[in-house]
């Protein structure tokens, strides 16, 4: 009787520990699909998680994407001390490469021989804002063609993605994106 109690305890606490850590999270969905030509150009970083490798002091983040000779996509993402016309502090440059049909997963390296998920989980109808993730959740850009995005939008925006299982605290918003914010 005691050894059936205890086992219906550690059930109990694993359930609980299932849904409060995750485990009830529906797996990442991407957009439908994406036209690469469209989605190529410079994109601005207006929120995003905490990551180890961008650096923290930056405050304009840019992300442009061209088309090379073999197909794949060259990645310049750039850190800005003041404004994306002035002094670079810092950048990355790899190349990024569609693993499905509908182009919405990609795989980006900075480091070969490592690839990483990029998946656009949401995009503007006029590939005004893009969002970009992994399967994990453990990543978050939120990337517009302006410094910065309508508030009521990036509301939006946040909303749907705290409906599919992420943090709106987690998020750090870009300089451009809080003065937007704060009025």
């Amino acid at each position: 009787m005691l050894s059936h109690i205890g086992s219906s305890a550690i059930i109990a606490i694993l359930l609980i520990c299932a849904v409060a850590f995750g485990g009830s999270k529906d797996p990442l969905e991407t957009v439908g699909s994406v036209d690469l030509e469209r989605y190529l150009g410079r994109w601005f970083e207006v929120a995003r998680y905490p990551t180890r490798f961008q650096n923290e002091s930056c405050v304009v983040a840019t992300a442009d994407y061209s088309l090379m000779d073999n197909g794949q996509i060259r990645v310049l993402n750039t850190c800005w001390k003041d404004h994306a016309d002035g002094e670079m502090q810092d950048k990355a440059e790899g190349r990024a490469k569609s693993v499905s049909d509908n182009n919405s997963r990609l795989k980006v390296s900075f480091f070969r021989p490592f690839w990483a998920n990029y998946w656009i989980i949401d995009l503007g109808h006029d590939y005004e804002y893009a969002v970009v993730s992994a399967p994990s959740r453990k990543y978050l850009w939120i990337l517009c063609r302006e410094s910065s995005m309508d508030t009521a939008l990036f509301d939006e925006i946040v909303a749907r993605l705290e409906s599919r299982g992420f943090q709106r605290e987690r998020l750090l918003i870009s300089r451009a994106q809080r003065e937007r914010i704060d009025g």
